[in-house]
């Protein structure tokens, strides 16, 4: 498939683009966050194979594994990479200490955001952010960036368990998960907020490697936009072939990861055992989550910039414009159809339920993100965001006059 195309590509058709692969990856977030919002990600094996869709949950379940799960966040990761090393060439060297402060904004949405749902990602991206702010003020390289980010996302990470002395006191995944459950599903309001204030300090103690992974990809996202093969992808049309090669090596290790994991194949016998190989398995899942994180942003380059394609993927564009607002909605909605303080549908639908659920959420944010910027500039959560950032209320609305799209405050 041809990418390169007569001439430049047009400012607004690259910003488009960018947008665009932001929703798609926001489309990705969504589909993998609604397994934990519908509770399914709590279940024991036992009451998952007793559901009535287990017939479909059994084929659905490994898709999900191999294809979503940890590939959106890591290709969303990447976007926030992209978009912090446009705005640093935009702002210059006076824009370092203002997108510090929209970094110490985004911490405290996150802060708050956390307690309606533990997943929230946003606290991540403001901490980790404040690496990329030195790296840029030393004009590291974007191939040195890349190397670095590969690098933090390869590394095997040990448990707290092993290198914090006496040991570390953590509960086990199925007390944990068993806990989450039993609050999530309650209809005492008081509980799921206690539960899941301690489920997400559980949470980034067990995972707290996932930290290391995040500030990698965005390293990487931005050595490619600092590269401005993004920007300008006909001109890089070369680049991005070759980066299509890691989606077939992504799909490789990812099956072959799980076809352990659901056991169907055992490990071979050289295989460290015990928390070595556990913590190997869980490097090599990174890197395959990486692999087709990136193949997957170069496959939707590809087909966004070709003409038969184009038009199916450009309505994307105003979900990325608005991901901030977009993201945060999935949690609201999430929760209200799932856990027992709302609706409480719970985990009683399987996959069949998620689907459903992000087919129709994730469709009616298409149509919701396209009318609200055709008569404000940002999203709510983005004017909120910028008028925080800057200290003084932003123009929010547009107006039409004479077939000119105007603003005022």
């Amino acid at each position: 498939m041809k990418i390169a195309t007569p001439g430049p590509v047009p400012g607004s058709q690259r910003l488009d683009l960018l947008d665009a692969l932001r929703g798609f990856a926001l489309a990705g977030v969504l589909l993998a966050n609604l397994d934990a919002f519908s509770l399914y990600f709590f279940l024991p094996r036992e009451a998952a194979l007793a559901l009535p869709t287990v017939s479909i949950d059994r084929w659905l379940d490994p898709f999900y594994g191999m294809l979503v799960a940890g590939k959106f966040i890591t290709l969303f990761s990447i976007m926030f990479g992209i978009g912090f090393a446009l705005q640093m060439q935009r702002m210059g060297e006076g824009g370092r200490w203002r997108y510090a402060r929209r970094l110490a904004v985004l911490w405290l949405l996150g802060m708050a955001h956390v307690w309606l749902w533990w997943g929230d990602i946003l606290r991540w991206y403001a901490v980790l952010g404040l690496v990329l702010l030195p790296l840029a003020w030393l004009r590291v390289r974007p191939r040195t960036l890349a190397v670095l980010g590969v690098a933090l996302v390869s590394v095997p990470h040990a448990p707290l368990s092993l290198w914090w002395p006496g040991g570390w006191p953590l509960a086990t995944q199925d007390e944990a998960f068993a806990r989450a459950l039993a609050a999530f599903s309650s209809h005492d309001p008081l509980a799921w907020l206690r539960t899941n204030a301690w489920f997400a300090h559980w949470w980034t103690q067990s995972h707290w490697g996932i930290g290391v992974a995040i500030a990698g990809r965005m390293l990487i996202g931005a050595a490619i936009g600092y590269s401005g093969v993004l920007a300008d992808p006909a001109a890089h049309a070369r680049f991005w072939k070759r980066m299509l090669l890691a989606l077939p090596a992504g799909l490789a290790l990812v099956f072959a990861i799980e076809t352990v994991d659901y056991g169907w194949v055992a490990l071979p016998a050289a295989w460290p055992d015990g928390v070595a190989g556990t913590m190997l398995l869980r490097a090599l899942a990174e890197d395959a989550a990486l692999l087709l994180g990136l193949g997957y942003a170069a496959l939707f380059v590809h087909l966004f910039c070709h003409p038969a394609w184009h038009r199916w993927l450009q309505p994307l564009a105003p979900v990325g414009r608005m991901a901030l607002s977009n993201y945060l909605t999935h949690s609201v909605v999430g929760v209200a159809l799932f856990y027992g303080v709302a609706l409480g549908i719970g985990p009683r639908g399987g996959t069949v339920a998620i689907w459903l659920a992000w087919l129709a959420l994730f469709g009616a944010q298409i149509v919701i993100s396209r009318w609200w910027l055709a008569r404000y500039r940002f999203g709510p959560m983005e004017w909120l965001w910028r008028s925080l950032t800057y200290g003084r209320r932003q123009p929010m609305r547009r107006e039409v006059v004479a077939g000119v799209v105007a603003t005022h405050p």
